[in-house]
């Protein structure tokens, strides 16, 4: 997997993975995410997370639903998670691969650019 900036991944679109490819490295995975703000490895280097304190729950609804509409056109989808009404996070990974590929970091630079009002 080629290492790439943040606003380059912005300009990708998330490829159909049906499996048959390999998860990235955990080596590749650091190194991308080091081009991104505040995503983890989560379960072992196979996902990537990133958490939110919102403003109110209507706040992070808002958030949800506009990461919704991008996730719908790239064909990618997150996991959404909210709780104590205004704590949320998003975990990314490819399942047909049980693993991170191109795609969660392409979705992670989208998410990224999705206005959040914070606490």
């Amino acid at each position: 997997m080629e290492i790439l900036e943040s606003n380059q991944l912005v300009q990708k679109k998330c490829k159909p993975c049906e499996g048959g490819v390999e998860p990235c490295s955990l080596s590749e995975a650091n190194s991308q995410l080091a081009q991104l703000n505040g995503w983890q490895l989560s379960n072992d280097g196979q996902r990537i997370r990133k958490n939110w304190t919102a403003k109110n729950f209507m706040a992070g609804m808002k958030f949800f639903n506009q990461v919704a509409e991008i996730a719908e056109a790239d064909g990618h989808h997150p996991d959404l998670h909210i709780e104590g009404y205004r704590n949320v996070w998003i975990e990314l990974w490819t399942h047909a691969i049980g693993g991170l590929s191109e795609n969660d970091f392409i979705l992670a630079a989208k998410i990224d650019e999705v206005p959040i009002d914070l606490k």
